[in-house]
């Protein structure tokens, strides 16, 4: 007998699909999504993907230009700056916790996070780099021991995730992550915070000139 998969579990498939296929850049900017090919695609009705769509809007990766189109929405220069303030104020604040509350467990899986980000910068594999890059900073966030703070870092992960695919400055992004744990391991939060904020100013200096060429905003720039 055919197991009937739950609406509920076919509407989160489909949204995680069509989530990786935005981050990862098979859908652009301007693509339009369209409940029937999608349908299609992914061998379910339209009422999976229509509820998927409408998650998608709520999480920012797709905007409605008009009550019968969709598309994967545009960043603008404001969302990027917008979203990395978020980032630094929350980043920041955790790197100083996770410094203060990381067991040796915690920070032997880090370690081992480092050693595949080096092998997938090394193969210059892009996906590899930002599932680890991703579960880097979830576990970073997990270390600081703040279950509100990581309800609030959840949603807006996903388009950070896809900003981080856009950056393509793999080693020094590595290099940043290996200071950012030595800092956490020294166990000086103060030494923590500061890496970490390097670090995010740094990712969102690279991002804009990735995504639209121009040249480095000023170091502070995400405080402004």
């Amino acid at each position: 007998m055919t197991k009937i998969e739950p609406l509920g579990a076919v509407r989160e498939r489909v949204l995680g699909a069509l989530r990786q296929e935005i981050i990862a850049g098979r859908l652009r900017p301007g693509d339009r999504l369209v409940e029937r090919e999608l349908a299609d695609r992914y061998g379910v009705s339209r009422v999976p993907v229509r509820e998927a769509i409408r998650a998608l809007v709520a999480e920012g990766f797709v905007h409605s230009e008009t009550p019968r189109r969709t598309v994967v929405r545009p960043l603008s220069p404001t969302d990027v700056k917008e979203l990395f303030e978020l980032r630094e104020a929350l980043e920041v604040y955790a790197a100083g916790l996770a410094a203060t509350r990381a067991t040796p467990d915690d920070l032997t899986e880090l370690r081992d996070l480092l050693t595949s980000a080096a092998a997938a910068t090394e193969a210059a594999d892009a996906e590899a780099i930002t599932d680890i890059n991703t579960r880097f900073h979830d576990r970073l966030l997990a270390m600081a021991g703040n279950t509100l703070l990581t309800s609030v870092m959840e949603p807006v992960a996903g388009r950070l995730q896809w900003l981080t695919r856009r950056n393509e400055e793999w080693p020094q992004l590595l290099t940043e992550h290996q200071d950012l744990y030595d800092a956490i391991a020294s166990g000086d939060p103060s030494r923590a915070r500061a890496h970490a904020l390097h670090h995010v100013q740094a990712n969102y200096r690279s991002t804009v000139r990735h995504l639209f060429g121009e040249p480095d905003p000023p170091a502070d720039t995400t405080r402004s």
